[in-house]
C-alpha cells in the first residue's frame, strides 16, 4: 500500500537529520551554541574535519545535493566517531553519550538507500539524482 504522505515525510526526513548534523558541524567550527567551550575547533584536526563533513554535509543533505555521497561519507564518520569517542567511555550508547551517533549513522544509512527524494536541488539543477 502506498502512502501518500511518503514522499513529504521522507523530505521532512531529509531535511531535520541535515539541519540537525549541519548544527553539530557548527558548534564544532564556530563555536555555536556553546559547543567547544564557544571555541572553534582548530581546522586541521579530527574535530576540525567533523566539523567540515558535519556543517557542509549537512547543508548538502538539506538541500538534496549528492545525498547518497555525503551519506556515506556521514555515516562513516558517525561510526568512527562511535568507536573513538563513546566506546572507550563503555559498551551502552546511553552510557557512553553515544546514541546520537547512533541514531545519525541510522539515518545517514536510510539517505544512502533512498537518496534526496522528490525535492531536490539535484535533480533540479541535474535533470536526475544526484550520487
Amino acid at each position: 500500500m502506498h502512502n501518500k504522505f511518503q514522499e513529504y515525510l521522507y523530505f521532512v526526513f531529509r531535511v531535520v537529520v541535515g539541519l540537525l548534523f549541519l548544527q553539530h558541524g557548527g558548534q564544532k567550527l564556530f563555536g555555536w551554541f556553546g559547543g567547544l567551550g564557544g571555541n572553534p575547533a582548530e581546522l586541521i584536526s579530527l574535530m576540525g574535519l567533523a566539523g567540515v563533513i558535519e556543517f557542509f554535509g549537512g547543508l548538502a543533505i538539506v538541500l538534496g545535493l549528492f545525498t547518497r555521497l555525503t551519506a556515506a561519507i556521514a555515516a562513516i564518520e558517525m561510526i568512527v566517531a562511535y568507536f573513538i569517542a563513546h566506546i572507550p567511555q563503555g559498551q551502552i550508547p546511553l552510557l557512553n553519550q553515544g546514541e546520537p551517533a547512533l541514531l545519525f549513522f541510522a539515518s545517514f544509512l536510510v539517505l544512502l538507500a533512498y537518496g534526496p527524494g522528490k525535492w531536490s536541488l539535484g535533480k533540479i539543477f541535474f535533470k536526475k539524482e544526484t550520487p
